[in-house]
């Protein structure tokens, strides 16, 4: 297959050259073949859908990092990149939809037809509830479920050792409750994870093959840090619409991904609680990482594979969107699991995005 030039397929693709080497050292693009002396980039022309899709979503205003995760699950699970494009754009018309507002009252304001100066954005805050249940036929807890005013996090341990891993790597990420560090969201849950896995090194290693999944989420103002490894999930109901915001590290979704078994197929494969990756201590974890812009109004759900796997999404959306508070709805989601048998433990974490009440004086 011949290559093109990094100049023939900037124009073919209506990325600049610069854009791309941008997109190169991000890993959004990589180049098939660079150089070893001239360091000149070459692509493939069947890296050109890529690029387009980068371009397109770049036109939207889709940060870097999510048009990542897109652009990943484009080519294996095109109806869940369909979702996050979504769920990115329900975000967008929320927040044009406010400035809209703001805009026309500074308008107004400074035209003289108002006297009084809008309010600033009303700040964000989380309402959460967290709860973790044995279930109808395990002998033990392996599930942990944590929520804080910063951190929101679900863990499914596997092995002898299980419950304590999914412990031990929810406690590791509890100091992000203070100060967060100097840097990004990401970079802070990144370092979170990297000091989980090390803490799971001397319990992997007293019990071979213990290990945990993660899905935790990271507050700070108007956005969530997501950070996911194993199949525990995260979802976001938004304006009645519910959207699963993590993708599998399993078997079973691999083949789903390839089109080898269908989802029917996949509620019974004998392979479906088996993982691709997990956090075991004894070799690094590639976890997923992503950065989300909350609304209020938004629901979100971090739970085990015990909900997920004998209660359907639409149940699922429905029970989130029934009246109640975080409590109340993380009592009928482990009702409907313990109801449909319970055959594993279950942990489930609520948070709703409110508008921050002012503080007293």
């Amino acid at each position: 297959m011949d290559l093109l030039t990094i100049g023939a397929f900037a124009r073919a693709s209506r990325l600049s050259p610069k854009a791309l080497r941008l997109y190169d050292s991000l890993g959004l693009l990589t180049p098939a073949h660079v150089d070893e002396f001239s360091g000149y980039r070459f692509y493939r022309p069947d890296q050109l859908e890529r690029a387009r899709l980068v371009a397109w979503l770049r036109r939207l205003g889709m940060p870097l990092v999510r048009i990542g995760v897109v652009c990943d699950l484009a080519g294996k699970a095109p109806d869940q990149a369909a979702e996050q494009i979504a769920a990115y754009w329900a975000e967008t018309e929320a927040d044009l939809t406010s400035r809209r507002a703001l805009a026309a009252h500074l308008i107004s304001y400074l035209s003289g037809e108002e006297t009084i100066m809008p309010a600033a954005q009303p700040a964000l805050s989380i309402r959460y509830a967290a709860r973790s249940d044995i279930g109808r036929l395990r002998d033990r807890n392996q599930d942990t479920a944590y929520a804080g005013q910063r951190l929101l996090a679900v863990a499914d341990g596997t092995g002898t050792g299980g419950e304590a891993a999914s412990a031990a790597v929810i406690e590791a990420l509890k100091p992000l409750e203070g100060a967060l560090p100097a840097g990004s969201l990401l970079n802070a849950m990144e370092d979170a994870v990297r000091q989980a896995d090390s803490a799971l090194r001397d319990l992997a290693a007293a019990d071979p093959g213990t290990a945990t999944t993660l899905t935790a989420m990271l507050w700070s103002g108007s956005q969530l840090a997501l950070v996911h490894v194993g199949d525990t999930r995260a979802y976001l109901l938004r304006a009645g619409e519910l959207f699963q915001i993590t993708h599998d590290h399993s078997v079973v979704q691999a083949l789903l991904d390839q089109g080898k078994i269908t989802p029917e197929e996949a509620e019974s494969h004998p392979q479906r609680s088996l993982l691709l990756q997990a956090i075991s201590g004894a070799r690094p974890a590639e976890p997923d990482v992503s950065l989300h812009d909350a609304r209020a109004g938004d629901r979100y759900l971090l739970c085990s594979d015990g909900l997920t796997t004998v209660v359907a999404a639409r149940d699922i959306r429905d029970s989130l969107s029934a009246p109640g508070d975080p409590e109340e709805a993380v009592g009928r989601l482990i009702d409907l699991a313990n109801e449909a048998g319970g055959p594993d433990n279950i942990a489930c974490v609520v948070a709703d995005v409110i508008e921050a009440q002012p503080g007293p004086g």
